[in-house]
């Protein structure tokens, strides 16, 4: 597997963007807006959900190893939007916390048990980068100023992802293939899908010696046809880091991607549920 962002960034990048949630819940002129990249929430619904996530994965995380999560605080989160925003900022400093007491290493339960990434405490730290990255530009398109994630935050989600929320031992149920994803800042992954689950493996870039940490040597940018190059992917997807992580969580449309090979695996892997 490819090397990942170290724990301390990490942890960061879960401080900076919470403190850009905030910002944007701040500036709104109302908090019952509602979210059009999740149609079903208000504004305060959204802050009420990500305080809710820290919180759950801060009580995981320190409940170490575990078959079962802990259970869920019953407690309700205010409403008032000066009370709303400092239970944010507590909610976000409880996971902060349990993730440094616990480190990068210890054990602890995970809904992706089945999949390439560890049940570990620095599992949780990256998954909830990427957790709050997307809520913030959730929160910001309600105000009408959505910003891309940041370069660095997207560059791990889009592996992040692959590996998480893709990368499982569940069957693939269509006819094997591969999906190649390329993002403009020089990084390319490819998600390879068979009756046996889903692998994802990291891509050298177009014009470069092949990547150290890559699982492959294949190159991902060669504009070759399925039918003369037998290692080419079935589709591929170009985008900048963030446009990738966006459309992989449903926030923008696949075809604002640059889209080549077979349109509808897109389609096909958004409505995949690996169990």
């Amino acid at each position: 597997m490819a090397k990942t962002l170290e724990f301390p960034v990490l942890l960061r990048l879960i401080d900076e963007r919470s403190v850009a949630f905030r910002a944007a819940v701040s500036a709104a002129p109302s908090l019952d807006a509602q979210v059009p990249t999740c149609p079903e929430w208000t504004l305060i619904d959204l802050v009420h959900h990500l305080g809710g996530v820290h919180r759950f994965w801060a009580a995981t995380v320190a409940a170490g190893p575990a078959d079962a999560p802990p259970a869920r605080s019953a407690s309700a989160a205010p409403r008032e939007r000066d009370a709303l925003l400092a239970w944010s900022v507590e909610s976000t400093e409880q996971l902060l916390s349990a993730l440094r007491e616990a480190g990068p290493d210890a054990g602890c339960w995970t809904w992706w048990g089945a999949s390439e990434s560890p049940q570990t405490s620095g599992a949780v730290a990256r998954h909830q980068v990427q957790e709050v990255a997307v809520h913030t530009y959730d929160a910001q398109i309600t105000l009408g100023t959505p910003q891309p994630l940041p370069d660095e935050a997207a560059l791990d989600g889009v592996d992040e992802f692959l590996s998480t929320c893709c990368a499982w031992t569940s069957a693939w149920p269509h006819k094997p293939a591969a999906v190649d994803f390329h993002a403009v800042e020089g990084r390319s992954w490819r998600l390879s899908l068979s009756g046996e689950g889903a692998r994802t493996t990291r891509l050298p870039t177009h014009g470069t010696m092949p990547d150290p940490v890559a699982d492959t040597v294949t190159d991902p940018v060669a504009d070759t046809a399925a039918d003369e190059d037998p290692d080419a992917a079935a589709a591929s997807a170009r985008g900048t880091a963030s446009e990738l992580v966006l459309t992989l969580y449903g926030r923008i449309p696949v075809d604002s991607l640059q889209l080549h090979g077979d349109r509808h695996l897109f389609d096909l892997l958004q409505a995949w549920e690996p169990e």
